[in-house]
């Protein structure tokens, strides 16, 4: 298994991709531990000083008011985690899970939250050893931080709550103790320095976005095969265009989309004496919808990476001031615009797909292409409810698409009141690609059947090799089969990358 050594307040979107594909552990960077211990011993004074200091020595919330004493640190941390411990639903995947206690490391290792290097060692072999807490996905507002998702990981260091260990769903304690590890017993503002924060939302949004950006490259490359298999006019492609608007992101995607149809004689067969003036615009706006796509996820990637390494609990030990101020870092106001962010960019790009896929089962539309895809229509219903599904998928994902950090509401007795949802945006995201992930798939299964009915005419080379990829487990539709199984394998090649893999030409990366 891998491990990275992180500099918190420096780590890229790269280094969080790999964590959450590549499953990688996590060690902090040594430099950053004497900043650690430094606000430790701050809050270890405070702990035991006279001066109200929030969550150190008082109760939490709507109870900041109430004084605890010095001998009942330990007990209050214990009751904070304990009492959060409210998450609801099934278990979040342990690729989230490993991710965001990554994101918690990088939080903790700036230095402000007072911890001791014990928790941050811990945490760190439990990447390290396979130990991931059980997560329930529900029970977030995205306020005080991601308060119950990240007390039942802090549970688990505890010795309560559950973990999986090899394939094992285990008590915390017996995860702890097979992996060669010893339960924690939390200091001074330790057990609020866990669960306060954003981790699990930013967790959530990072995931989305790595999974979003491929499907919108992959995106790129079914709408090349889709304009080639309509016999689409490449006019609309050129560079001066997109240029005269200025937009990166359409530039980029007019770009790939030129290197994938660079070279087909299905193109070159129509330039001349083709009746049709333009194409409709899932066609003729490929670039200008995608490429603005492109940009909404760029702009949400910068937020989440600044996000990555923030320092998002409370109180903040300021030790260079000499201060521990109470503040509202933990608020995921960011992360939850960053979540909306990619939920639309994600709704549109399937949307014109859905549009495209639409044009090529419709002879009318088609440039004679036979009806569904299907060479004996009548007898044979091709393609047509492949379609009709994508419809219901896109229309699932414009309902998903809205807004959910504006929908906030008051908890904890009106302390909190005004809530980012961020951890709903972000967990939507999942179901959302997903959708998306089969909505191009089924666009690469009609897109194919579509350029095979050109031939003798061929398509560039890189779509050949596309074509060719998706026929090593799909096979031509002559006549109608079950089809789920299709679909899905058509699906598994966007979401894994094969298609990318296989047409072998430059995407744009997500650091722009």
């Amino acid at each position: 298994m891998t491990t990275l050594t992180l500099t918190p307040g420096s780590v890229t979107l790269d280094d969080l991709a790999v964590i959450y594909r590549e499953g990688a552990s996590v060690k902090l960077d040594p430099a950053c531990h004497s900043d650690i211990v430094a606000a430790q011993e701050r809050i270890d004074a405070a702990a035991n000083g006279d001066a109200a200091v929030y969550g150190v020595n008082t109760g939490f919330g709507k109870l900041a008011s109430v004084k605890i004493e010095a001998k009942d640190t330990a007990t209050l941390q214990r009751n904070l985690i304990l009492s959060h411990c409210c998450g609801v639903g099934e278990p979040i995947a342990t690729a989230h899970a490993r991710l965001m206690m990554a994101l918690k490391l990088l939080s903790l290792g700036r230095g402000a939250s007072g911890v001791r290097l014990e928790i941050v060692h811990l945490i760190e072999s439990m990447l390290e050893k396979g130990v991931t807490p059980l997560i329930p996905v529900q029970g977030s507002v995205g306020a005080s931080g991601d308060l119950a998702p990240l007390a039942h990981m802090a549970a688990v260091m505890m010795g309560h709550a559950e973990a999986e260990f090899e394939g094992e769903t285990l008590s915390g304690a017996e995860a702890l103790k097979r992996a060669g590890l010893t339960p924690v017993v939390l200091g001074a503002k330790e057990g609020l320095a866990l669960i306060n924060g954003t981790q699990f939302s930013t967790a959530f949004a990072l995931a989305g976005l790595f999974d979003a950006w491929r499907a919108m490259n992959a995106a790129l490359v079914t709408s090349a095969m889709s304009t080639d298999a309509i016999m689409g006019s490449t006019a609309p492609l050129q560079p001066e265009i997109h240029a005269l608007r200025g937009h990166a992101g359409q530039i980029e995607a007019a770009a790939t989309m030129r290197d994938l149809l660079d070279g087909s004689v299905i193109r070159e067969s129509h330039r001349e004496g083709d009746t049709r003036v333009q194409d409709p615009y899932c066609i003729r706006c490929q670039p200008q919808v995608t490429g603005a796509a492109m940009d909404m996820l760029r702009m949400a990637a910068r937020t989440l990476e600044i996000e990555a390494n923030a320092a998002t609990d409370n109180p903040l030990v300021l030790v260079g001031a000499d201060l521990i101020v109470s503040g509202g870092n933990f608020h995921a106001e960011p992360v939850g615009f960053a979540a909306d962010m990619i939920a639309l960019a994600v709704a549109e790009i399937g949307a014109i797909a859905q549009r495209r896929i639409a044009l090529i089962v419709d002879p009318v539309l088609s440039h004679d292409l036979p009806p569904f895809l299907t060479p004996n229509p009548g007898l044979n219903s091709g393609l047509m409810i492949a379609e009709v599904t994508t419809a219901a998928l896109m229309s699932e994902n414009k309902h998903l698409a809205n807004p959910c950090v504006t929908d906030s509401t008051p908890t904890s007795a009106n302390q909190e009141d005004h809530v980012s949802m961020a951890a709903h945006g972000a967990v939507r995201l999942g179901r959302m690609v997903a959708n998306l992930e089969r909505i191009l798939g089924v666009e690469l299964l009609c897109a194919a059947q579509g350029i095979e009915f050109r031939a003798p005419l061929t398509t560039s080379a890189p779509l050949e090799r596309v074509v060719s990829e998706l026929r090593k487990s799909v096979k031509t539709i002559e006549e109608d089969r079950y089809l789920a199984p299709d679909l899905e394998q058509a699906a598994v090649l966007i979401r894994t990358g094969a298609i990318l893999k296989a047409a072998a030409v430059k995407t744009p990366a997500l650091r722009d």
